[in-house]
């Protein structure tokens, strides 16, 4: 059949902005529980609940936690880490009181934490020698002073709701995976203060653990310029203790001898390759013991995610050959590994893996994947030369579309997305917010800029000092790299991007004419009002990204999207959730301000209920739809669908 020849950006397309929102359901937490396998879903056609799903042994599938409730943490703002299952008892935190509860196969949920609603509880661990809880505890109390005190506490089981937590460990800004070893008797946890984040550099302490707490504390890796993740003990030697460290330039794997006088770390294998990513939630997994022998592992390299099998005594990496191009949550039981898995043709999914044959299945409903495969734009890793002489990367889609072609001698608008973050990274799974693009006739590149990860430490530090700078640059000369080679039309290049994805859009628009509009999700505008008035987790992270504050203010105002309008020629559409404590609704409102007032087209959508990142599904609808018919104005094509208008300032009659 031939393709009908239509004006990029006007094609018909099979992926609607309704579909997306339905059917965007959210994968995370993945853990295995004997043959039981459970996982996170975030649910938009529920007003973004987060439900517990669990896979049992019969291969019945079910939700598992009260239909009142959502396990989320409020932890860092970001959370992660919300739930815990040891047999078939489920351990979580329910996201509307914080409070923990305890869900048993059958019954009601019973609240294992009081009502006070200053405690926050995440990376829940069930210690199964004592039967207690061990967890991350965040206080919001008026005893916590200007911010609120984290520390890592152990919580009885025997008298639900009554007893207060036991502080084991405190006195640190941060903690996170608190572990306890196969005897019960020893506890490792990571540590880190401001300014530092933990990709920065953080500390792996181990203490003894008994029934009155813990003693003999002792740091065994670590320190203000080595990031460590995910510490694991050995599941026989009960002193062997492992991590991921980049104390070599890359994230590899290490082991130490925690009962050694002076522990001593050893490489457990050392590649040009990331096992990690950075630790923006609790509970995230790369790796995980089958055997005393065995680790099965998840690594990126050159842009893609690939699973593997670590021999400890040969020290040999043996590649799992799977059709996927993204890992995460890897978990192991009963000869079985379980983990989050997606590829250019995949939308992320919770896949199960027998070692004995590798056979693999998908087991969660990626309800996404009902594409027509003709219809999916599939990406190709680019790499192009940007400032100083070096790199960057992006993945880059082609316009794609069974039944459209564009017209002879035209070539499609280009839409550059910035990841959030910034230290963050995007990947190559099937993702149908880009295929909404492709498939309308848009081009896409989703850029992975310098200071993303995944690449090393050299690459996710070149944004030290420099953002607002090097991922400017690096998005502006994407666009250009595109234009010289023919692929795109130069006069149709737009920008998004949300959170600190945000920032770089206004920042990329006010320092350069590449980019002809932008859209702006829940974006930082002024910096130094975000130093005022954001959360204690990112409340020092800039500081390592541009400069010491309140010293280096005047660097913070010189970036600041809001104090660079004049520069700014592209019109804008801001779009901005009403209870975001990350990045404040008066971020948005103070650019669209300042916008209106310099007689510059923009449009601004805030949404009730949103916080930083949108659920719900009808506001991850209007917002796809909203973007669509702002860049139709701004690039003057005619839609192949009836959307809600979008009022936008001072447009053109």
């Amino acid at each position: 059949m031939a393709k009908i020849l239509a004006k990029y950006g006007s094609w018909k397309s099979s992926v609607s902005a309704t579909k997306i929102a339905d059917g965007s359901i959210s994968l995370s937490q993945v853990i295995m529980d004997d043959a039981d396998i459970y996982w996170i879903e975030g649910r938009p056609s529920e007003k973004g609940r987060s439900v517990i799903v669990r896979l049992d042994r019969n291969g019945s599938m079910v939700d598992v936690i009260d239909q009142r409730h959502s396990a989320r943490t409020r932890v860092h703002e970001y959370g992660g880490g919300s739930y815990d299952v040891s047999g078939g008892i489920i351990y979580y935190s329910n996201f509307a009181d914080q409070r923990i509860y305890r869900q048993d196969k059958s019954g009601e949920p019973v609240a294992i934490t009081s009502n006070d609603t200053t405690q926050r509880f995440a990376d829940i661990k069930v210690d199964k020698n004592s039967g207690k809880l061990i967890c991350i505890n965040e206080s919001h109390s008026r005893d916590s002073g200007n911010e609120p005190i984290n520390r890592i506490v152990r919580l009885s089981l025997s008298r639900p709701s009554q007893t207060k937590p036991e502080v084991l460990v405190s006195g640190a800004d941060f903690y996170s995976n608190a572990r306890i070893n196969l005897s019960g008797k020893k506890l490792a946890w990571l540590q880190w203060n401001h300014p530092l984040m933990p990709w920065d550099g953080c500390e792996l302490w181990v203490g003894d653990l008994d029934k009155d707490g813990i003693k003999n504390r002792r740091l065994v890796a670590g320190g203000n310029t080595e990031a460590i993740f995910q510490p694991e003990w050995h599941p026989e030697y009960e002193d062997s203790l492992f991590y991921v460290s980049d104390r070599t330039g890359w994230w590899n794997l290490y082991s130490v001898d925690t009962a050694a006088e002076r522990p001593c770390p050893e490489p457990v294998l050392i590649m040009n390759a990331e096992f990690a990513t950075p630790m923006w939630v609790f509970g995230m997994k790369t790796y995980q013991f089958t055997s005393s022998k065995t680790i099965f592992c998840a690594y990126t390299s050159d842009s893609r995610w690939y699973l593997g099998c670590i021999d400890l005594l040969s020290k040999k990496l043996t590649k799992i050959d799977l059709p996927y191009t993204e890992y995460s949550s890897i978990n192991y039981s009963d000869g079985v590994v379980a983990f989050k898995a997606g590829s250019p043709k995949s939308s992320p999914a919770v896949v199960s893996l027998k070692l004995s044959g590798q056979g693999h299945t998908k087991i969660s409903r990626p309800i996404a994947d009902t594409m027509h495969i003709d219809d999916i734009s599939i990406p190709e890793s680019i790499e192009f030369p940007t400032e100083n002489n070096l790199t960057a990367h992006g993945f880059f889609y082609p316009p794609q579309n069974r039944k459209y072609q564009g017209l002879v001698n035209s070539k499609p608008p280009l839409l550059v997305k910035i990841h959030g973050g910034p230290t963050g990274a995007t990947g190559s799974s099937l993702n149908q917010g880009i295929q909404y693009w492709t498939t309308r006739g848009f081009a896409v590149l989703d850029i992975n800029y310098g200071g993303s990860t995944g690449y090393g430490t050299e690459y996710r530090r070149r944004l030290d000092g420099s953002w607002g700078e090097v991922d400017v640059a690096d998005c502006i000369n994407g666009a250009l790299y595109l234009i010289k080679h023919g692929r795109v039309n130069k006069d149709s290049i737009a920008i998004d991007g949300g959170s600190a994805g945000g920032f770089t859009v206004l920042a990329t628009l006010a320092s350069s004419n590449v980019f002809k509009a932008g859209a702006s999700f829940y974006g930082v505008t002024d910096l130094e009002a975000l130093a005022r008035d954001t959360h204690k987790f990112e409340s020092k992270y800039l500081d390592r990204l541009i400069a010491p504050y309140p010293s280096g203010v005047s660097v913070w105002k010189e970036r600041s999207p809001i104090n660079n309008i004049k520069n700014i020629s592209a019109p804008v559409i801001l779009f901005q959730g009403l209870e975001d404590k990350v990045v404040p609704p008066n971020q948005a409102e103070m650019m669209v301000q300042a916008l209106k007032d310099r007689n510059m087209q923009v449009a601004y959508i805030a949404y009730e209920g949103e916080q930083h990142g949108f659920r719900q599904a009808a506001n991850i609808k209007r917002t796809l739809e909203a973007e669509l018919f702002f860049y139709s104005k701004i690039f003057k094509f005619k839609l192949a669908e009836d959307i809600q208008d979008v009022y936008i300032h001072n447009a053109e009659e």
